[in-house]
């Protein structure tokens, strides 16, 4: 057994990024992963820099352990392929709104019936209760639905802007990994499968709210929603004399500890704003703007010496160059150049999680396109000639782009 899903195989009809990451995971925890793509290719396979066209360096690192077949499911002989995969499958994920599953004739219940023990992964953008169901999403659509923006311009008095990383579309990744966990262990319980609808928008209001509700959680409300201490524009890395530092004063201890480290513990001790977590919250404003001035008064290496001593959780200012050189890192293991079939060095990043017994790991480089079509049918039975007349010579770039 080399990872915990070993023996599970998925069948993966997504593209962009959200459930690829997804699957992506799934694979490096053992499962077995056939990505199904149009004959363009994921459109994310065009996205530079690459080597080689369709090897994009953002598809690079969403789709390793996976193998890549080509197939027109628009196309009588391309959905009868996959359905022939999907009887033998034990996942099935995809991010097409249900509508165009529905059209392709690959709904739940149709699907169902060959294959009871099937689990039926849909991530897509709204819960199919909505009067937004059938409204196509990206994550950027998602994050402006759920106030993401929003925040940002409260927080620091600018216009509303993005999270300038994909955070809807890896942060559903995420959960629906669990998800999709948990309805392979109920089915190894009850020995049927089910249908696992994960909304996007539901999903991340959920991640927002839970921060921000705030005085809203009541009935009736005891005051608006947002958490202050989010939303305090001084919450953000403090300048020092030579660059930012990152710190977390938090609890009682933090902020005891940080005031001894200064030789001002007296103060601390006689300003009840520091007293308590709720003290601190309703001053958080005033006490953060003390600790910004504070803060830029001495060099990063002094503070972080500082508030090691104090054990005040606390972190020098990285930029994407910096991580990639970080100690830590570089320590653990976490990068490592490997070499791929067609695109020589690479760079990649370890599982970054420890299983005791079945570690997962990358079992697989990243498909080129169609690389897997004939060895994946013909374990189903498919003779080459059958296989010749389904799958065309794919196209050498991605761009035949796939409804979201």
């Amino acid at each position: 057994m080399s990872g915990p899903l070993a023996g599970v195989r998925v069948i993966d009809l997504s593209n962009m990024l959200m459930a690829p990451y997804a699957t992506q995971i799934l694979g490096d925890m053992g499962a077995d992963v056939i990505k199904v793509e149009a004959p363009g290719g994921d459109p994310i396979r065009g996205i530079g820099p690459f080597r080689n066209p369709g090897m994009g360096a953002i598809f690079l690192n969403s789709n390793r352990s996976k193998r890549s077949i080509v197939l027109d499911l628009k196309s009588a002989a391309g959905r009868n392929a996959v359905l022939d995969l999907i009887r033998g499958a034990d996942v099935l994920v995809y991010n097409l709104r249900p509508q165009s599953m529905a059209r392709l004739g690959l709904g739940y219940e149709e699907l169902v019936r060959d294959n009871p023990r099937l689990i039926y992964a849909g991530m897509y953008g709204f819960g199919q209760d909505g009067p937004y169901a059938a409204r196509p999403a990206f994550d950027d659509l998602i994050q402006g639905g759920v106030a993401i923006p929003s925040l940002a311009a409260t927080a620091d008095g600018g216009a509303p802007r993005y999270a300038p990383t994909a955070i809807v579309d890896r942060g559903v990744a995420l959960w629906a990994v669990g998800q999709i966990n948990a309805a392979l262990f109920a089915r190894s319980v009850s020995g049927h499968g089910q249908k696992v609808d994960m909304p996007m928008f539901e999903m991340m209001a959920s991640f927002v709210l839970g921060d921000h509700m705030a005085g809203q959680a009541f009935d009736p409300p005891l005051g608006p929603p947002g958490y202050v201490r989010m939303l305090n524009p001084h919450r953000r890395p403090y300048r020092t004399e030579d660059g930012h530092v990152c710190a977390m004063i938090y609890t009682d201890r933090h902020w005891r500890s940080f005031f001894r480290a200064l030789g001002r513990e007296a103060e601390f001790d006689a300003d009840p704003r520091y007293r308590t977590m709720t003290s601190r919250t309703e001053n958080i404003h005033a006490l953060y703007a003390e600790l910004d001035a504070l803060l830029a008064t001495r060099s990063t290496a002094e503070w972080m010496a500082l508030f090691e001593r104090a054990d005040v959780p606390a972190m020098p200012l990285a930029t994407l160059e910096s991580l990639l050189d970080d100690p830590h890192l570089a320590a653990t293991g976490f990068f490592r150049i490997e070499e791929h079939p067609s695109e020589g060095r690479l760079r990649s990043m370890a599982y970054p999680g420890t299983f005791s017994a079945t570690q997962p790991a990358g079992t697989r480089p990243v498909p080129r396109l169609g690389e897997h079509t004939a060895e994946v049918l013909r374990e189903i039975g498919y003779s080459d000639e059958r296989i010749a007349a389904l799958t065309p010579r794919p196209a050498a770039t991605a761009g035949n782009q796939q409804e979201a």
